[in-house]
């Protein structure tokens, strides 16, 4: 659905009903040798501030933190070395490339002469000098699935399918509307006793009211706050679960709702492929979030005191926008991919996923063209928590025709785990599998760039895929000459191993303990992205 994201609010009903090893053997010619996973990690606890912002880049051994070794690998392994640059596709919601930690690192199309209303390199695309967005003023949109039963009952499986899970998500979006209209009033009520918008668990003991509805609000904050998080904003979580859900009601599961009329084209025809604009953040910068967040866990500037850091420095981010609220349009996503490769992008990120695609076959060809011109594509494998092997499961676009055998090597799944090494390491939202999904980097609580110069904590397997499409990136840097295929396996085969036994996926029912199974059963690997490990492997295999 849309881009894949997943924020701590989008917990809260889990929320308020839980309160009312293996080794690598390998040296290099350095004779670094390749991290492995330890017997057992003693975790850290509590994170400081500084390392809750940046744990995706610290190490599991020098700082019992399962983050993907990155500075590690800049004190070790990069110091003196000069890579080339590298451009980065970004096909998401849009990217705010006035952001101050990103400036240096946006792409601008060198065949191209800004504002000049001509289409300078003859692609089709005017003044398309950071990129193109393919929604043009289009902002919300529905789900595809929504989209398949606005058509009607045309006997397929298809349709059946969709008016199912329309009908399942419809009820449970008015659930959702119900609880949220609660929990608005709730916080409404512990403002006004506070006489504050922003408050910490702390705070609520100051609420000394005998009115029932203020003792009761206290009494639900205090269950929200205590298994939030100390990084729980109220104010700002509840808006954006607020908006979210009314997002579905008044757009995502809207049949009345045409969020296409405003493009002006025919999504149902590949070959009218040239409408949209230029202008990357679309009509409304706010709603670039996403693919803000997603360009600067890459790329927004290390060591410059702003934010967070970026994985890699020496890439030039490319944004496509062609991902709304709601679904992307399989055409949208094709065109986006052909884009990016045609403007030199040999990493590709895209965060974003949905259960149905009509037109999936333009999206494969859209693949393959990449495969061709040896671009590697980093996907996220989802946040419904399922097991995406299942036929019923999968998450759109893919690899494989049949859900079983690649048609091409050059796409890799990226699944999200959390700071704390242990069992409950993978992320309970993140989607897992043994044949689709192949190796998992930090997607909790992810601290990178939003519009407007701010900052933000998300998490989804969203951030997980740009974590793993930032290594990508420096491997593709400091070793140009490997192919996309190998570095593919590189990041496959260099992570650092998931514990022997693992939970995945939501716990069904909270009154029961999870059973943990082997993980194996998780991915391809059974691993976690690691920065160290790939540079090393990648300097071993450039040299054969």
């Amino acid at each position: 659905m849309s881009p894949i994201k997943i924020n701590t609010i989008s917990t809260f009903a889990l929320l308020v009903l839980a309160g009312c090893s293996a080794t690598l053997q390998a040296q290099t010619s350095s004779n670094k040798e390749l991290i492995t996973a330890p017997l057992a990690v003693v975790k850290k606890a509590p994170l400081s501030e500084n390392e809750l912002k940046r744990w995706s880049h610290l190490d599991l051994i020098k700082d019992s933190i399962p983050g993907m070794s990155v500075d590690r690998a800049y004190a070790e392994l990069l110091q003196g070395k000069k890579g080339v640059k590298v451009i980065v596709g970004i096909v998401d919601s849009g990217v705010d490339i006035e952001h101050p930690d990103l400036q240096g690192m946006i792409w601008t199309n060198p065949k191209e002469i800004p504002g000049n209303g001509i289409d300078d390199d003859k692609n089709g695309f005017i003044d398309d000098v950071h990129g193109w967005n393919f929604l043009g003023d289009a902002v919300h949109e529905n789900l595809e699935l929504t989209r398949i039963v606005k058509k009607g009952d045309d006997g397929s499986a298809q349709y059946k399918a969709a008016l199912a899970q329309y009908e399942e998500k419809s009820k449970k979006v008015l659930e959702d509307k119900e609880q949220v209209d609660f929990l608005i009033d709730v916080h409404n009520t512990i403002k006004k006793e506070l006489n504050k918008t922003t408050y910490k668990l702390e705070d609520l003991s100051k609420v000394t009211s005998t009115d029932p509805k203020v003792a009761r609000s206290k009494m639900v904050m205090t269950q929200i706050l205590t298994n939030a998080g100390p990084t729980f904003d109220p104010e700002a979580e509840l808006e954006d679960y607020r908006e979210s859900v009314y997002d579905q009601f008044n757009y995502n599961l809207n049949k009345e709702y045409d969020g296409r009329k405003i493009v002006g084209d025919n999504p149902e025809d590949i070959k009218d492929n040239h409408y949209g604009n230029n202008v990357v953040f679309g009509p409304d910068k706010e709603k670039a979030l996403h693919g803000t967040h997603v360009a600067g866990i890459i790329a927004q500037i290390r060591g410059n005191d702003l934010g967070g850091d970026g994985v890699s420095n020496n890439v030039e981010i490319l944004t496509v926008r062609a991902v709304p609220d709601g679904d992307e349009y399989d055409k949208d996503i094709a065109l986006a991919i052909r884009y990016a490769v045609d403007n030199g992008a040999k990493v590709i990120n895209g965060s974003f996923g949905k259960s149905f695609s009509p037109h999936k076959k333009w999206v494969y060809d859209a693949i393959k063209y990449a495969a061709k011109k040896d671009v590697l594509i980093v996907h996220a494998a989802g946040n419904d928590g399922y097991n995406i092997d299942k036929t019923e499961n999968i998450n759109y676009p893919n690899d494989s025709e049949d859900n079983v055998k690649e048609f091409t090597n050059n796409v890799i799944t990226i699944g999200a785990i959390n700071k704390a090494y242990g069992e409950n390491v993978v992320a309970p939202f993140s989607n897992f599998g043994k044949i689709n999904v192949d190796v998992f980097a930090p997607g909790e609580e992810i601290y990178a760039t939003v519009p407007n110069n701010k900052y933000k904590y998300l998490q989804g397997t969203s951030m997980a895929s740009p974590n793993a499409a930032g290594v990508a990136a420096l491997i593709r840097s400091y070793y140009p000459k490997l192919k996309a295929a190998q570095v593919k396996q590189i990041l496959i085969d260099s992570g650092v191993a998931l514990p022997s036994m693992i939970i995945l996926g939501e716990n069904p029912n909270p009154d029961q303990k999870p059973v943990a199974v082997s993980s194996a059963e998780s991915s391809k690997s059974a691993k976690m992205v690691n920065a160290y490990n790939a540079l090393l492997m990648a300097e071993k295999m450039s040299k054969k």
